[in-house]
């Protein structure tokens, strides 16, 4: 195929969803779907092979990167070490005394336990195991136990640190500081407000809540026996805006201060636990770096083929109207996002849509963490977000009842993202107080 007619040939574009869609369908995992589509469109465009192994390596190829490996073994350590459980005792004496405490426990520990994973899936898989069959047992039913559980693990990714946010400032040069800074005031009002909307579930459904005679004194105590773990995203965050260390360096300090918490203080972490839990962590790494490095092939292609030009000249000529972008953006970010893997997508489109919602006046820092928001909402949206399944397993509650029962939850965050969307200053007033973007 000649080099002229690359720009033109849509057809070979739509193949290679096609193919991609097809691979996932099958069951292949999303790296190797991507890296299939891509390999694809590079060989029939003449692309050199060599090029495209290039790209791989070369989007793996950045030391922000460390640090996702080690927020992913810092939070297994923790959770392997009895952090978890330690957080459930305690947000159940905080908050048990609710209507539909147990579920009201599920949200806050999912807020708590977003502050040491970083993650959705971590959030849902580690918390789900818990809690869910403690639900079930209580009487709630199982389609709101799981639902609830996957619902709040949309905190993962929102309450800092975040491997998301870790991926979107490396793939567009936007502060990880600022945006791990932009994501706490949302992350309390999205945990806030399906905590009312499982108030309002509770006593429609008379869901039992916990028979706890609260006294400040046990409070401290159990407090006490958190404020350890918690300290984490502080250090973390603390340390980056304060010019201590990057983000790398900050996630390494989150595996020392992991290490020493359960095998020293807490000492529920044994030596010989170790090797199983870097393993673990490796092979979780590995397939997050792998999926990047493929990402990565399929942006190169993307820019190749000038589609972001593409892509923002049709917006452009549809609308110029900055609310009316917005809007047209994040149903695309949730469409595609039940599709594809929220680090993908971020690594793939960020670079084309960051500049883009700068010809619309929108704030990078903004628009990035509506970007990280909306893609972490879809890992909960039907038909295959990710920890939909991983809540499905866990509960033993089919996926499309699953899916149903999600909905109310969803359209509270849907209504949270639509709002950070719309009112900047909800993600960038901390940030612009510790001097980001003034």
């Amino acid at each position: 195929m000649k080099q002229d007619d690359r720009g033109s040939d849509k057809s070979m574009a739509v193949m290679a969803i096609l193919l991609f869609l097809l691979t996932m369908l099958i069951g292949l995992p999303i790296a190797f779907a991507l890296g299939l589509s891509s390999v694809f469109v590079a060989v029939s465009q003449e692309y050199q092979l060599l090029q495209w192994a290039q790209r791989i390596y070369s989007g793996l190829d950045s030391f922000t990167l460390l640090a996702v490996p080690f927020f992913v073994l810092a939070g297994n350590i923790m959770n392997t070490g009895g952090i978890t459980e330690r957080l459930v005792d305690f947000a159940q004496y905080a908050v048990g005394r609710i209507s539909g405490g147990l579920a009201q426990t599920n949200i806050l520990v999912s807020m708590l336990f977003a502050g040491i994973s970083g993650a959705a899936v971590a959030d849902t898989s580690a918390i789900g195991s818990v809690l869910i069959p403690a639900m079930e047992k209580e009487g709630y039913d199982s389609d709101f136990s799981a639902a609830i559980t996957v619902a709040s693990s949309s905190a993962g990714p929102i309450i800092p640190p975040s491997i998301l946010m870790v991926l979107y400032g490396v793939s567009t040069g936007t502060s990880i500081g600022a945006l791990f800074l932009a994501g706490m005031v949302p992350g309390i009002l999205l945990g806030v407000g399906l905590m009312i909307v499982t108030y309002l579930y509770a006593r429609r459904r008379n869901y039992p809540r916990l028979e706890i005679d609260f006294e400040l004194k046990v409070f401290l105590r159990k407090f006490k026996d958190v404020l350890i773990p918690l300290l984490a995203p502080v250090i973390i965050v603390g340390g980056i805006v304060g010019g201590i260390f990057t983000p790398t360096e900050a996630a390494s300090v989150a595996v020392l201060y992991a290490l020493i918490v359960t095998l020293f203080i807490y000492r529920e972490l044994e030596l010989a636990d170790l090797p199983g839990v870097f393993l673990s962590s490796g092979l979780l790494s590995g397939v997050i770096l792998l999926i990047i490095g493929f990402a990565n092939t399929v942006a190169w292609i993307i820019s190749m083929e000038q589609v972001g030009v593409t892509v923002a000249g049709s917006i452009q000529a549809f609308t110029d109207n900055t609310l009316l972008f917005l809007l047209l953006i994040n149903l695309f970010l949730l469409f595609i996002g039940m599709f594809m893997e929220a680090g993908a997508a971020i690594i793939i489109l960020a670079p084309i849509l960051s500049p883009l919602a700068q010809q619309y006046g929108i704030h990078p820092l903004h628009f990035g963490f509506v970007m990280v928001l909306n893609l972490t909402i879809a890992l909960s949206t039907p038909p295959i977000g990710i920890c939909l399944f991983v809540g499905s397993k866990i509960s033993g509650v089919d996926v499309k009842r699953l899916s149903i029962a999600i909905l109310p939850f969803l359209m509270l965050l849907i209504g949270v993202l639509l709002l950070v969307t719309y009112v900047p200053a909800i993600s960038m007033w901390v940030p612009e107080i510790f001097g980001y973007y003034p």
